[in-house]
């Protein structure tokens, strides 16, 4: 009888253990989630995470708060979210830089970009553009490339950061058309910009968004972007795809993702809630307004994408012989 009894018991406690993980989706979620942004406000990836965040509570439930936590090329916010709990509470913002170029470049991130983390959703993209100063002698592609293969090392390009992805596609835009330029490294576009517009640098290769005002005023020249087709913003300057360089022409990115183990429930309720917020017509154009494209792809699909890009970047790293800093 006391066997029976025990027996009885235990099963009775796997029966609670099993159902619990259930139950706790079932739940979700009861509380505010955190969505970590891993760089300074005011850039895209925060204006995208902000428009986002700001609009999904009646998808999701709950509100979703933004935390900013800036450093090391985004590596101290996606740290944070390899180790948050399992729980679906604390988030993160993915970007080409913290799953593809900076562990490319610097293989010891605390972090495995392809196992730490649990794919959501990709939620937006952004074109990048290499643009001239306007004394530069080519004011087209076909020109630009013609001055900088006759010209081997004459001249310089800023990126916003080395091992960012505006240094590491300019390193695959060199590696496949034989070029040589001079990689001038800066802390984020602000002070890349103001160096090219200002005429000491000539070349840059950025996000869309932040070139284009320089664009639209003539300080900057557009030569090739990185988008799926022309933009409506510059319908004359090509795509690399374009020109024959379609592994170039790949586009920064900003999706979510959780920490690895994320309970299936929790990850569809959130890709749900994260896929209607995208499908409302004023999130669209807000996102649209940073020149930035609405992507909402599944997480298998955001998974793919994220081994995509580490793979090719990390050859990059490889061909290019790219050490940390």
């Amino acid at each position: 009888m006391i066997r029976s009894f025990l027996i009885a018991g235990v099963a009775t406690i796997f029966t609670t253990l099993a159902a619990a993980p259930a139950a706790v989706a079932q739940d979700y979620p009861k509380k505010p989630i955190r969505l970590v942004v891993p760089f300074a406000p005011g850039g895209t990836t925060d204006i995208v995470a902000r428009v986002v965040a700001g609009n999904i509570t009646p998808h999701l439930g709950q509100t979703m708060i933004v935390e900013n936590k800036a450093g090391g090329g985004g590596v101290i916010g996606a740290t944070e979210t390899a180790r948050a709990a399992r729980d679906g509470y604390a988030l993160g913002v993915a970007t080409v830089s913290t799953v593809a170029t900076v562990p490319a470049v610097q293989p010891n991130v605390p972090y495995n970009p392809l196992t730490d983390f649990t794919p959501i959703i990709n939620m937006a993209a952004t074109p990048n553009i290499i643009s001239v100063h306007p004394s530069f002698p080519a004011k087209d592609y076909n020109g630009f490339l013609e001055e900088i293969k006759k010209n081997p090392e004459k001249y310089a390009f800023a990126s916003t950061g080395h091992g960012a992805i505006t240094h590491l596609l300019m390193e695959l835009f060199m590696s496949m058309t034989g070029t040589k330029m001079t990689h001038l490294a800066y802390k984020g576009a602000g002070p890349a910009l103001n160096d090219v517009v200002g005429g000491q640098v000539p070349i840059i290769l950025d996000n869309l968004p932040s070139s284009l005002p320089f664009t639209k005023t003539g300080r900057l020249v557009p030569i090739v972007v990185a988008a799926p087709d022309r933009l409506k913003q510059l319908p004359n300057v090509p795509t690399f795809k374009e020109v024959g360089l379609e592994p170039v022409n790949r586009m920064a990115w900003y999706g979510v993702y959780g920490p690895k183990g994320l309970p299936t429930d929790i990850l569809n309720k959130l890709h749900g809630a994260f896929t209607k917020t995208l499908e409302d017509s004023n999130v669209h154009a807000r996102i649209e307004e940073t020149a930035s494209i609405v992507i909402a792809n599944t997480p298998q699909e955001f998974a793919q994408q994220i081994k995509a890009e580490y793979d090719i970047y990390k050859k990059v790293v490889q061909e290019r012989h790219i050490k940390p800093e």
